[in-house]
């Protein structure tokens, strides 16, 4: 799964990084320690123009459908192999696709019955990149509509085995149109799902002060010595 994430790239990086407009961009500061139920900028699709934008969204997808928003806190994580399948993922898959930028994501490794070590994975070209998700609009009786959003994951590429057996969908840059134009189904994007190239990547344990959320300092990227 993948249960925390970094973003330390600025706005600047990103508008460049994703080809938007900065002053288009709603606010939002880096962050190193994103936890599910918070508020994060993803990029999707304008409805309007068609044109890509940032939206700010919560983390824990909420299907339309959904008695209340409390569903969120188990959809933080959308198996690839079920999306098409799964009721809280189906329309999400056939409509809305975006793509959640990242310049890191933790995982935890099991050392022992007790205990784990949360190791930091990144791209070893040091560049930003972005995980495959999926967004829903969800309406409750009172009060605005929350659009909320999950990561999907695929199985683990050489570098995550020992780690963990399971890591988020990363995409390739010259897939991101392709990935959300969720209604190109002519192409259809499954074939995306792989998991990323191992040689690619590099992984370092970390401090297990990224287990508490109040934590969200660049310390928390140092390589545990």
């Amino acid at each position: 799964m993948c249960g925390r994430f970094a973003r330390k790239s600025t706005q600047e990086v990103l508008a460049d990084w994703f080809g938007v407009e900065l002053e288009d961009m709603p606010w939002f500061a880096p962050s190193f320690n994103v936890a599910p139920q918070s508020v994060q900028p993803v990029l999707r699709l304008s409805r309007d123009t068609g044109n890509r934008e940032f939206a700010l969204m919560r983390w824990g997808l909420v299907p339309a459908w959904a008695k209340d928003a409390k569903i969120g806190y188990s959809t933080i994580n959308a198996r690839s192999e079920e999306v098409a399948s799964k009721p809280a993922f189906r329309e999400a898959f056939k409509k809305r696709h975006c793509l959640i930028p990242a310049d890191n994501f933790y995982e935890w490794m099991r050392l022992d019955a007790k205990s784990k070590r949360p190791f930091a994975i990144a791209l070893k070209s040091g560049e930003p990149f972005a995980l495959a998700g999926l967004w829903e609009s969800w309406r409750p009786k009172d009060g605005a509509p929350l659009e909320s959003f999950t990561i999907l994951t695929t199985s683990e590429n050489e570098l995550m085995r020992p780690i963990h057996d399971r890591m988020p969908v990363i995409l390739e840059p010259r897939d991101y149109d392709r990935w959300l134009d969720a209604g190109d189904r002519a192409r259809p994007a499954v074939d995306l799902f792989r998991s990323y190239p191992a040689d690619k990547m590099l992984a370092w344990p970390v401090s297990d002060r990224v287990g508490n959320v109040r934590n969200n300092d660049p310390a928390l990227l140092e390589r545990l010595a």
